[in-house]
């Protein structure tokens, strides 16, 4: 019976670790495809309307952070998207060993989904030392895919966390 046991978590195990790599391997191809197209397609500063006075498709280079916060700190948020990839897969790696990474959706998916979003714009810092937005909502900084990952997975942790919080039994 043990053997059972012992196979069944590893395939578990198994699963997880692929499925994470590959979530988080799609969702930057999502990011990086989009951003090429864009760059590729429409000229610096191009705007072209979705939805007439809602949503535009507008090529921006952004030297700063998520929403075009904190203009040319290329080289810092270099340095931060490298220390949140490595702090993610530590945890995965961890939940992963533990055989507790299916233990919380909300949590799994919210790192998955920051871990891509961080990943996303770090390439672009490498490569291009600028981030290419182009989601213009016109009353909101122009984002990218990969800023919308990080803003849904820290959204996602938070609920997560408070959910675990609100379920742990009070001193």
């Amino acid at each position: 019976m043990p053997n059972i046991v012992y196979n069944a978590n590893q395939k578990k195990k198994r699963i997880s670790s692929v499925v994470s790599i590959l979530s988080v391997f799609l969702i930057l191809l999502i990011d990086q495809v989009t951003k090429s197209v864009i760059s590729s397609k429409l000229y610096l500063g191009q705007s072209i309307p979705i939805i007439k006075d809602i949503l535009h498709i507008t090529f921006v280079k952004n030297t700063g952070a998520a929403f075009g916060l904190f203009k040319d700190n290329v080289y810092f948020f270099i340095t931060i998207s490298i220390i949140a990839a490595i702090a993610i897969s530590i945890i995965f790696i961890k939940a992963i060993k533990n055989g507790k990474f299916l233990d919380s959706f909300l949590r799994n998916f919210g790192l998955i989904l920051i871990m891509s979003g961080a990943l996303g714009n770090l390439i672009d810092r490498v490569r291009l030392m600028y981030v290419i937005d182009f989601i213009d909502f016109r009353i909101w900084p122009v984002f990218n895919i990969a800023d919308s990952s990080i803003t849904i997975g820290t959204a996602l942790l938070i609920i997560s966390f408070s959910k675990n919080y609100k379920n742990q039994p009070a001193n």
